[in-house]
């Protein structure tokens, strides 16, 4: 992505192998794992690797794909994540998904990154817009809620579980 998004509070950037333990501080997280289909990264040496696919990758993914980190403007430091990626069968739906270090929650920061990513999204052509939360992930399904997203039910189509399904288009904006 470029240039690199921004919010009032917020820079939305590619990832750079210099996040290495600030991604680690969010993927390795349990409270944020417990909710990824990939589970916790192990240990900072597993959150390199991970990076160094994502920083590889990122040039060659057509837009609006791509991985982004989320880094708070007052003190530089990065608190999340986001993706927007093809839904498995990987062949139309597109998914966005938000990950921000535990200690920063409740801060509003998911659903102003996501507004400002999902604006970007529908600036490059993109039609419609998903996310997808497991039924008792409450914090995920309000942040979906709050960033404009419409409940369309549920389904068992993707990651192989039952998942509530959000949807967005330019018109809900």
């Amino acid at each position: 992505m470029t240039p690199p998004l921004s919010t009032e509070r917020l820079l939305i950037r590619d990832w750079s192998l210099d996040d290495t333990e600030a991604a680690y501080a969010i993927y390795g997280s349990p409270e944020v794992a417990h909710w990824l289909s990939t589970g916790a990264v192990d240990d900072v040496s597993a959150m390199r690797s991970v990076l160094e696919a994502w920083v590889e990758a990122q040039p060659n993914l057509v837009p609006p794909a791509g991985r982004w980190a989320v880094v708070r403007r007052e003190d530089g430091e990065v608190i999340g994540g986001l993706s927007l990626r093809l839904l498995p069968p990987f062949e139309e739906d597109f998914e966005l998904n938000w990950q921000l270090r535990p200690d920063t929650w409740g801060s509003g920061y998911a659903t102003e990154a996501s507004q400002a990513l999902i604006r970007w999204a529908f600036s490059q052509g993109l039609e419609e817009l998903f996310a997808v939360a497991r039924p008792d992930n409450e914090r995920a399904i309000a942040t979906a809620r709050r960033i404009g997203m419409e409940w369309v039910g549920e389904t068992d189509k993707y990651y192989g579980r039952r998942l509530q399904v959000f949807r967005c288009r330019p018109s809900d904006l």
